[in-house]
């Protein structure tokens, strides 16, 4: 190809060589048609059915022009067909054409005033194409994107690319090196790579092309769980872990004197599989997982106090100052008769205090630091972290999190905590070196929030609900995905929304909350509404996690449609943390995308936040596993989806096969894993592998 095509397809597709082509995988496939014939049983009626896609071998007849409109006859040995182009009354291309030249055809089928049309062909002349005589059932078809489409131009990208990629197929997979041993394949009835490659890009038959999808899904999780799973048995083989085996009487005493209820069974639970780790000799690093409400923070306080006990200092991240300030709020309420040392480190936090925090942090004297992203800064020294607590670690970069590895002459121990439930499938794959702890169970005499989806003309009737919730004592969230009216967006925003609260609600305290607010300012307008002074808070997603008021029971949640599932279940969780009976409703306009109406639907239908996790992993794809990317299908993963109920098996089916090959070669130094090892440095060594960072 020209210098520009190859220039934009490595910067967009990182693809530079032909084996980096043939590993660039269609995402679709269409059955072919070779005659204008074979069209005439095609039901176009049918909404559900893709176009037809043919590749015609014929002739060119009565080029006509009438304004933006060309038209043309195309005429193969078997019938007829019309040719559409728009705008194009300038080309000189069009005039050309000669009836007398053989032409290869490739485009999709419509119908036009019961006629079969194809809207701008692509077409080259049969001598000019040299390819011609590769014979595929189906047409493949390739994610591209607009910087691409320059070159190729958006309607025939398909085809051209098809073009290369069948040049690269003669030029390549004859010296193709398999990269499955021999008996992975066979006790697997997995084609040949050459073949896989072969019928991926240009299928045989149905058969074959299932067969090639299914040998590049199962390399992709092979090869994925290979490594994850290698760096774990890596990671407990060198990481010796700090001992948390003295007893100070910190836990003790908290136990007895300061733990203001009874734990759930599922938090003892966890807490001894934690325990479990911090006496083991190896690093702890465990993902806690539990929904809203669940208890994760006084898992994460024992915790710290394990830690305590043995002479180990603890620091706690969470991603907003909101969050962390709530922690040290209800920590140091917790241990105000334990006599520990409790801080908090935030952007906001004044230099002098700074100074006197990274003083104790050195000293040993101040035992737990609670803070944001200003934990990880290079200036903040501890004399001897052993434990670290990642709150909502979804919210920070994978980056960010590896830093607090670095705070000791060792890894501390790791506690992840997520209040987004992920899938047990997700969990395995996306934290496959982490150790998994779930609670389960939330706290006793709490009620199911009842959740209700309303368009914006039932706005009396959510006024009757919030009238009625406060002159029965309770408070209202309200918040909004803007805070300032948008031009490009048409959504609520908290500025106009605020006046018009004002208005409705003239007899109520009316407060608003927003992150470009100072602390200080932040700290008086919750503490007002804590004490039940303000009675609607409305607010952006500041208060989306740790906000923690039992008093509020109802939700208000405004332009829902523009908020995702996770987001959704998050702010919901504000509510419900009291006995008495708690509401989210819902905002949206009335038009509504047909994937939007089913997320706000799902919500309206659980609680549950395993199954609205399942539901978000399907919708939004899994993240990138050892990489950095956290949305959006995995760069790694080209056909294999999570989401899958079959792929979901694949990934167990898979994950049994590594460790029974890791079981018995440890090393992989036996011969017939010397492929694996060889493929396993091709495809990460470019790439710092970030999976055993929680």
């Amino acid at each position: 190809m020209g210098e520009k095509r190859a220039a934009v397809l490595k910067k967009e597709l990182n693809i530079s060589t032909a084996g980096d082509l043939l590993r660039y995988f269609p995402f679709r496939h269409s059955e072919l048609f070779y005659n204008i014939a074979d069209l005439k049983n095609f039901n176009f009626n049918n909404e559900n059915e893709e176009k037809p896609v043919v590749i015609l071998q014929g002739n060119i007849f009565s080029v006509q022009q009438q304004y933006e409109r060309t038209t043309a006859i195309f005429q193969d040995k078997t019938g007829s067909i019309s040719l559409v182009w728009f705008n194009m009354q300038n080309s000189g291309w069009l005039h050309e054409i000669s009836h007398n030249t053989q032409y290869i055809l490739f485009g999709e089928v419509s119908v036009f005033n019961g006629r079969m049309q194809i809207v701008s062909p692509f077409f080259r002349t049969f001598s000019s194409y040299k390819l011609s005589r590769i014979k595929s059932k189906f047409q493949s078809f390739y994610h591209s994107n607009s910087k691409i489409n320059k070159q190729f131009s958006a309607k025939n990208f398909h085809y051209e690319f098809s073009r290369i990629v069948a040049e690269a197929c003669y030029s390549t997979l004859p010296a193709c090196e398999e990269t499955l041993p021999q008996y992975i394949l066979s006790e697997n009835n997995l084609l040949s790579l050459r073949k896989t490659l072969g019928n991926i890009h240009f299928p045989q038959s149905a058969e074959l092309l299932k067969n090639a999808v299914f040998r590049i899904k199962f390399e992709e999780i092979f090869y994925n769980q290979m490594n994850i799973l290698r760096q774990k048995a890596n990671r407990k083989a060198k990481n010796n872990g700090f001992v948390f085996d003295k007893d100070n009487g910190f836990v003790k005493k908290f136990y007895k004197n300061c733990l203001p209820f009874t734990l759930t069974g599922a938090q003892i639970r966890v807490l001894r599989e934690i325990r479990g780790d911090l006496v083991s000799g190896k690093q702890m690093n465990r993902l806690l997982q539990g929904d809203v409400g669940s208890g994760k923070t006084i898992v994460a306080l024992i915790s710290a106090l394990m830690a305590i006990d043995s002479g180990y200092q603890a620091c706690i991240m969470a991603p907003t100052e909101v969050l962390a300030r709530q922690h040290l709020s209800s920590i140091e309420k917790l241990t105000k008769n334990l006599g520990i040392n409790v801080k908090l480190l935030i952007g906001a936090t004044k230099v002098k205090e700074r100074r006197e925090i990274h003083a104790a942090l050195k000293e040993g004297t101040l035992h737990i630091l609670i803070g944001t992203h200003a934990l990880i800064e290079d200036t903040v020294e501890f004399q001897n972290l052993g434990l670290a607590v990642i709150d909502e670690q979804h919210r920070f970069g994978v980056a960010q999190r590896a830093k607090l590895y670095e705070k000791n002459y060792q890894p501390p121990h790791i506690l992840a905590m997520s209040a987004t439930p992920i899938p047990r499938t997700l969990a395995m794959t996306l934290y496959g070196d982490l150790e998994i702890s779930v609670i389960d169970e939330l706290p006793p005499n709490r009620k199911p929030i009842y959740t209700k989806h309303f368009f914006d003309n039932n706005r009396a009737q959510l006024n009757k609900l919030i009238i009625h919730e406060i002159d029965n004592g309770h408070q209202v969230y309200v918040v909004y995905p803007l805070i300032e009216e948008s031009e490009k967006l048409d959504l609520k925003n908290l500025e106009n929304g605020y006046n018009i609260m004002c208005e409705v609600f003239p007899q109520y305290k009316i407060s608003f909350l927003h992150g470009k607010m100072k602390s200080a300012q932040k700290d008086e307008i919750m503490a007002k509404f804590k004490s039940g002074e303000t009675k609607i808070l409305l607010s952006t997603t500041v208060i989306e996690v740790g906000v923690d008021v039992p008093n509020a029971s109802v939700m208000v949640i405004e332009s829902a449609q523009r908020f995702g599932l996770s987001q959704l279940h998050q702010l919901r969780g504000r509510v419900g943390r009291g006995a008495e009976q708690s509401f989210c409703i819902l905002m949206s306009k009335y038009e509504l995308a047909s994937q939007t109406a089913a997320r706000l639907e799902l919500m309206t239908q659980t609680n549950d936040g395993f199954k609205i996790a399942e539901a978000d992993l399907e919708m939004r794809g899994a993240g990138t596993l050892e990489g950095k990317q956290q949305s959006g299908m995995p760069i790694d993963f080209q056909l294999f989806n999570l989401a899958a109920a079959a792929d979901q098996q694949l990934l167990q089916n898979a994950r049994d096969i590594v460790n029974k090959i890791l079981d018995e070669d440890e090393k992989l130094e036996q011969p017939q894993n010397a492929i694996i090892l060889k493929r396993l440095e091709e495809i990460y060594k470019e790439l710092r592998d970030w999976s055993g960072i929680s």
